[in-house]
């Protein structure tokens, strides 16, 4: 009996702190992953407008820099994007 309390005690501490840790963090990490489904599609939208972009003369690149801007900022950070493009060339 003794035994088992040896092996058993670390994984239930253990898991304990795991739950208590989730429980603390859930704001933080419910935040973070709505940040990144947002940064996804941001991705997503960056895809579908590169060939306009590239006819228009308007063409942004495809990667995490600016799919994390749209996603933190939506359509002003599209706009944003745009016009530092459009200074810069």
């Amino acid at each position: 009996m003794e035994g088992l309390w040896i092996t058993t005690l670390p994984w239930l501490l253990g898991s304990l702190g795991v739950v208590l840790a989730l429980a603390l963090l859930r704001r933080p990490l419910s935040s973070l992953l709505r940040l990144a489904g947002r940064t996804g599609l941001g991705l997503c939208f960056l895809t579908l407008f590169a060939p306009i972009g590239q006819l228009l003369g308007a063409g942004l690149g495809i990667n995490l820099f600016n799919a994390l801007i749209l996603g933190l900022l939506g359509a002003p950070g599209f706009g944003l994007l745009l016009m530092l493009n459009w200074a810069l060339h």
